[in-house]
This record gives C-alpha cells, structure tokens and sequence, in this order.
C-alpha cells in the first residue's frame, strides 16, 4: 500500500515537528518517539490523520499508532523527510528515559531490577508457606505442630526449608545479577558480587544483633582499623549500591584496557576494589541507613497502626496504577531481613482480592454480556495474585468498583495493622496469600480476608443496583464492539488443517487460535493500542504452551527482525496479526525461535514460531499475545471477535475470530 507522503508529513509536524524529535524508532505496530517536550503535540492533528489508529504516552516514550504492514513503510518517510538518524528502541528508550523525573526514572530502575527476579522470590515464598503449615504449632492440633505429632515428615519439612530459603539466603546474588545487568556491566559479575556479600566465612547479618549484645562480632584489622567482618543476607540497599559501583567500574575498565589483557584486568579489578569498598565503606553505611529507614517504618505504625494501616492498604491500588509498587519490593525484602517479617505484604495481598471482589461484584451489575466476562476473568486473576486485568479491565473504568475496592483493603488493613500482622516472605499474593502468614495470625488475617471479600462485592452490586449503572458502558470503551461473554477456555493443542474453511457462507472466513492458550477478550491486553481496538479487532491469548501454528494455508508476509510478532496473508488477501506478549520487541529475539521467513508458503497447523514462556516472564514482559485483524483492509465488511464458551473437545478447532468478506 502507497503512503501520502503528505500524511507523514502532517504527522512530524503534529508531534511538534523534526526539532522536537530526540530520537524516533518503530516496532510491529507503532512509532515510537522521544521528544524533547511532549506538550508541543498537537493530539487534535494527529487524530484528523488518516494515517494514525490513535496515540498515547508511556514511560516517557509518545506512541503513535499506524498498524502492522505500514508502520515500517512510515517510520521510512520519515526518516526521509526529517532527514533524521535511525534510531534502536534501546536509544529510544534511554533518550526517554532522560525526561522523567527523578522519582520516576528511580521507580523503573528499581522495577527492571526487581521484577526479573521475581518468579524466584514468589517460588520461594510459596515453598515457605508450605513449610510454615507443616513446622507451625497450633494450626492442626493445639500447641504442636504437624512434624511434632508426625516425626515422618521432619525431614520432608526440612528439605522444603532448605530449597524455599535459598532464594533469601543468596538474595544479594540474584540482586547483583539484575542490578549489574541493569547498569550495563557483566551479569556474572553482578552474581559473584552477590555471593561475595553473602560468604559462608562471614557472619550472617541475621546473627549480627545477637553478636553485638554479646560483643563477639568479628573483624578484620586492617592496619589499625577494624572491619566488621559480617555477611549481608537479606539486604538490598549494600548490594545495590555495590553493583552500581561494579558496572561503572567495569565500563570504565573495558574503555581503557588493552584487549589483550582484558581477561587479566578487568574482572578481578572492579571486583577487588567493588568488594574492598563494599565490605569497608558501601555496606556499613547502606547497612545504617537500611535500618533506620526499617525502625522508622516500624515506630511509624508502632505509634499510629490504624492511620498505617488504613494509608497503605487503601492507597495500595493507586500505587499499582503508577507502577510505584514495585518500589516497596525492596522494602519489603529489608523488612525481612531485619526484622523477620514484613507488615506490608499482608496488605498488599488482601488489596489484590478487594479488588478480585469488587471487579466479581460487576458481575451482578453489569447488562452487556462483555463486561460480564471480564468481570470473571479478571476477579479470578486478582484472587490469585495478579490485579491488573481487575483494576484496568474493569475497575477503573466504571470507578465506584475501585473506589470501594480501596475502601474495603483501607479498613482490613487497619485491622491489620493494629494486630502487628506479618508475612515471612514475599511473592505469594491474592487468597494463596496466607501461605506467606505466620500460621498464629491466620485467625486475624482471614478476618480480613472476609472484609475485603464482602464490602468490595458487596458495595459495588448495592450502589450499581441502586444507581442504575449496570447498563452503561465507560466512555473510554464506547468505540469497542461487543464480544461475546464467557469464561474463557484453553483451547487444544491440535489446530485443524484449513480450520478456515468451514465457513457459513461463501464470504465468511472462521480463524482459530495459532496460539494454545486461554482466550480473553482484548480489553485484558495491558497495552491501550491493543486493548482499545486502536489497531483492529480480534482476540488474545494467554499461552498455555510456547508455540505458534498457522491457522489456515497463508503466505508469510511480514517476521518482525524479533521474530515476537509475525503477519500472515489468507489466499483471500486477509491478513492477520500474531503478536506474542507485550513489549517484546525488546527483547530483541532473545526466547524466540522463528520456523518460517517472510515470504513463506505455510499449511494449516505448521509450526510457525515457538518461544520460551519463562524467559519472557522473567524478563518482565505480560505473555497476553493479540492476535489482531488490521484495520485497513479493504476486502473485509467486518469482524466478529468469538470467546470459547466452554472446553473443546481435544483435537477440535474452535474458532476465535469470524471474518466477513465484501461481495
């Protein structure tokens, strides 16, 4: 397809013009720019474009969507026209980053440092729930636990310990790791600087306290001047600190040192001098600090637990809406560390599922069969730990639900709050919970657990009821069409060949999935382009395999260099968008295997692409895959979006999308 040069054109000079681009890259889907001041574009003109699906800003990055096929075609004129330089999303996305406040550039250092590690802290946080419910006396029987009245399973409880505290023990390695790779040095220095922190010959930090009342804390002395010779398990500002100073010291090195002799230098220099300063200046002063921001939190809601309480568990939603959440990963984890248990995590969880029953709540209220599917899909997400499809996919958008949602979490958490309520481990959210509890405070914590289920759910159908809201849609979904409700179902691993075929009418096309999966409407995709049909109908799919099938007989038109997303074209001229995860362009192919190229003639069922599920969760990236029908084509009359009602059959196709083609 032509693009009007004249279009691309009004584009530039919409978002302020060439002088106001920094840097500007595309991806599958949309351009992506870094400007040098945002409030220069002209939202109004980029929507008169014929050529724009819509916009939006995140992360410091201002996103214009054109839609698979044209975008590159687009992003080439206007290279041409600006007489710009190409730009990867890497340097699209530092030159953004340059333009967010300081809070704001440290609330994404602190998540791209944290969430890659998160699947080890919630194992290990799941693994020591099970621990505490087989060693917690009281829970099954009185004053005695399951290993005491059942010496059998000690042993069994001990090997479970062992495996779920490793994650704790070497928590400064997984952070060096993360934090390392973060700062642009070695991720193997980063895990050696870790297990530096944590050497079986220095004395644990949870042992310090006890050695310092009796004086027995060792040291080194170094030349007169004694060191405390002490680990640092469980913290997180001294190996953060420390694997910011490694990556510099690191860079530094590898600009100034000959090749030759890289191997000898390099390494063991920054990590001499990084674990020289990390044991005698960066960890005792972290190690103050640490603390003290630990005492002040815990004198803080000593003093005034109710006021704490109903703060941090009513605003807790709120924070996840700004992404400020992950910040307190790293408070949690000091807690912890210093104290034993944490008085945020319970919080944290029983928000989760006041918002799961407030957003189930719509379930009673709401009349259009879409919001009805959300409203379950999404509760079920945020009872089991995951609040975003809830808060965004329904909450928010008719506002009273998220509103009493904090309100029921802000009351729970003065109850807890008030009974010093404490998690030994983090990573276990929603109703598994309270696994994460000590066992002796289940009792006040399932009180809790009742008023976050109650008040949500219950306020939300009274106040919808009584005000007439159920029939109304948010203005931010009028332009969605409506989908059909249900409660979405994997459907099987088998994809009939020429699934496409079997057709009503001679101009209907019936698409199944290419992706294994559970299928949910795009209203659950964490990302508006999709979400908000910006780009075309269609579906998504939350992989239950790593694998992409052709759906029908298709020529291959477009592997995005990724290979996260491809487009294949129907003999009809149909195409179709697959796109796995979200922003996984960037991670630049790494977990994605490709089995066909642009331009390929591929059967219905051939495998097309696989990709690995753990590696792209690891990375931080949501696995929900669109599988999207581009607007634009002008060979399709409209398209009907289907959501399996129930389980297939296994070897069954069951169609996700139905096309309706002109004439």
């Amino acid at each position: 397809m032509a693009i009007n040069r004249q279009n691309v054109e009004q584009i530039v000079q919409a978002i302020g013009g060439k002088d106001n681009i920094e840097a500007a890259t595309h991806c599958v889907t949309r351009l992506r720019f870094a400007l040098k001041d945002e409030g220069k574009v002209d939202t109004s003109a980029l929507e008169r474009n014929d050529l724009v699906k819509g916009h939006f800003s995140s992360q410091g990055q201002f996103q214009v969507i054109i839609g698979p096929g044209l975008v590159d075609k687009v992003y080439e004129e206007m290279i041409d026209i600006t007489g710009g330089a190409r730009s990867s999303k890497d340097e699209v996305k530092t030159a953004a980053s340059k333009h967010q406040n300081p809070l704001q550039q440290a609330i994404k250092t602190l998540a791209d440092i944290f969430i890659p590690i998160l699947p080890a802290i919630v194992m290990a946080g799941l693994l020591l729930g099970i621990n505490n419910i087989l060693t917690g006396p009281g829970i099954f029987f009185d004053e005695r636990s399951l290993v005491d009245v059942y010496p059998q399973w000690k042993d069994i409880a001990s090997i479970i310990n062992t495996i779920a505290s490793t994650a704790f023990t070497f928590l400064p390695a997984l952070i060096g790791w993360s934090a390392v790779t973060r700062f642009g040095g070695s991720p193997l220095l980063g895990i050696v600087l870790g297990l530096i922190l944590v050497h079986p010959d220095l004395l644990s930090a949870y042992g310090y306290a006890d050695a310092k009342l009796e004086g027995t804390v060792p040291v080194w002395n170094l030349f007169g001047w004694e060191v405390n010779k002490i680990g640092y398990q469980g913290q997180v500002l001294p190996v953060l600190v420390s694997a910011y100073l490694l990556a510099r010291l690191e860079r530094w090195l590898n600009k100034r040192v000959h090749d030759s002799i890289k191997l000898l230098v390099v390494a063991p220099v920054a990590l001499l001098v990084t674990g020289f300063l990390a044991f005698t200046v960066i960890g005792p002063v972290t190690f103050m600090i640490a603390n003290a921001i630990t005492t002040g939190l815990v004198n803080i809601f000593g003093s005034f637990p109710a006021l704490g309480g109903l703060i941090y568990g009513g605003l807790y939603a709120l924070l996840v809406i700004t992404g400020m959440h992950h910040t307190f990963l790293a408070v949690d984890i000091q807690l912890i560390g210093s104290g034993g248990g944490t008085f945020l995590w319970p919080m944290l969880v029983l928000s989760n599922i006041a918002q799961g029953a407030a957003a189930l709540g719509m379930l009673f209220v709401a009349k259009q069969e879409k919001t009805k599917g959300l409203a379950v899909t999404s509760s079920i997400s945020a009872f089991l730990g995951v609040t975003e499809p809830a808060i965004f996919g329904v909450n928010i958008r008719y506002k009273y639900p998220f509103i009493f949602g904090m309100i029921g979490s802000g009351l729970a958490g003065i109850l807890l709050a008030l009974n010093n309520v404490l998690a030994s481990s983090i990573g276990v959210g929603g109703i598994p919970g309270f696994l994460s509890i000590f066992p002796n405070q289940w009792g006040i914590f399932f009180v809790g657990m009742a008023i976050v289920l109650i008040i949500p759910f219950g306020a939300t159908v009274l106040f919808g009821k009584i005000r007439g809201r159920g029939g109304e849609e948010p203005d931010n979904n009028a332009k969605a069409d409506n989908v059909q409700a249900t409660t979405p179902a994997p459907l099987p691993p088998m994809i009939q060949e020429k699934a496409d075929t079997k057709e009503s009418a001679a101009n209907v096309l019936e698409i199944v999935s290419p992706v294994r999966g559970q299928i949910v409407p795009l209203e659950e995709v964490p990302d508006p382009a999709f979400a908000e049909r910006q780009m075309g109908k269609g579906v998504a799919v939350n992989p239950s395999e790593g694998k992409v099938y052709a759906p029908f007989d298709a020529t291959v038109a477009h592997v995005i260099k990724s290979k996260h997303a491809m487009i294949l074209e129907h003999a009809t001229g149909v195409q179709i968008l697959i796109h796995i995860g979200i922003n996984t362009v960037s991670m630049k192919g790494s977990g994605f295997t490709a089995h066909a190229a642009t331009g390929d003639q591929v059967k219905a069922g051939q495998l097309l692409l696989e990709f690995d599920r753990d590696v792209i969760t690891a990375a931080g990236y949501p696995l929900t895959s669109p599988v999207i029908v581009p607007d634009g084509q002008d060979i399709i009359e409209r398209v009907e979006e289907l959501i399996p009602s129930s389980n297939p059959v296994m070897g069954q196709a069951v169609p996700v999308l139905k096309i309706y083609l002109k004439g």
